[in-house]
């Protein structure tokens, strides 16, 4: 094998199109510029994002163990309404709950498969627009916690969809919106203690994704089912990539196990 490590999703960095990085071992493979070639990815096994055994994974690249143990796992992570560092109060580590939770949110519109709410930290605003496959997104709210973020999500959930189609994200046909036109119709629906934090200007991010051919319809690959495929690299969009046959594969939803990577050129 060309390349051999542990998976974990990939890196990116905004650009237009986007880059991406994968780490396999103590190598970084810039996808972009493997589009339109041959590869080989096979699955070699496991290893847990948290205690590095060889159990099968459970849940985000972690044992059962792990995922039911560490912090990072815990529910806030999923429902930021349930951040409770704010109270001082502890859930699994309070300090490392204090590091994540009490720092500047964002409450975002986007637009991958369709219109979305979301949560995500300040500092990685963009990355998460990108992981989610976005063509288009706006912050709404820029928060001091989770906690306010999270609140702010629940009030507009029954309004605006929080989740992402991702056969209908790869497909790449989702037309172009006025994002400050959604986010206008939005704010009179927010908790009031949250409307000091909107965000006034009507400022958007676009974003291009390296994708030759979008799939048509596309089909996930289960390599741990399969244990190796082949195909020819067509595009990257969100955490996943995009092959000749419709095949993609969800880097993300994969973390913790191990590959081998070959490259044909």
């Amino acid at each position: 094998m060309l390349f051999e490590g542990v998976l974990t999703k990939m890196q990116t960095e905004f650009a237009e199109p986007v880059n991406y990085y994968l780490k396999l071992g103590n190598d970084f493979v810039q996808l972009r510029q493997i589009i339109k070639k041959r590869i080989k990815i096979k699955f070699l096994g496991y290893e847990c994002l948290g205690c590095q055994s060889d159990q099968q994974t459970y849940r985000q690249g972690f044992c059962k163990t792990c995922f039911f143990d560490l912090p990072q796992t815990a529910d806030w992570i999923m429902h930021p309404e349930k951040s409770k560092a704010h109270l001082d109060i502890e859930d699994r580590d309070l300090e490392y709950e204090k590091k994540i939770q009490l720092q500047p949110h964002v409450l975002y519109l986007a637009n991958s498969s369709n219109i979305k709410v979301g949560v995500t930290r300040k500092n990685q605003t963009q990355s998460r627009w990108i992981d989610q496959g976005a063509t288009q997104a706006m912050e709404i709210l820029e928060l001091p916690n989770r906690y306010l973020a999270g609140i702010a999500e629940v009030s507009l959930k029954s309004i605006i969809s929080d989740k992402t189609n991702w056969r209908e994200m790869l497909k790449g046909i989702a037309p172009s919106e006025d994002l400050a036109y959604h986010r206008d119709k939005l704010i009179p629906f927010l908790p009031s203690e949250v409307k000091e934090f909107i965000v006034t200007n009507n400022n958007s991010t676009s974003i291009k994704f390296p994708v030759e051919r979008y799939p048509l319809n596309p089909k996930s690959l289960n390599l741990t089912k399969s244990s190796i495929y082949e195909g020819t690299l067509m595009g990257l969009k969100g955490q996943y990539l995009i092959f000749d046959d419709d095949t993609v594969f969800n880097i993300r939803s994969n973390e913790g196990i191990i590959v081998g990577l070959d490259i044909y050129y």
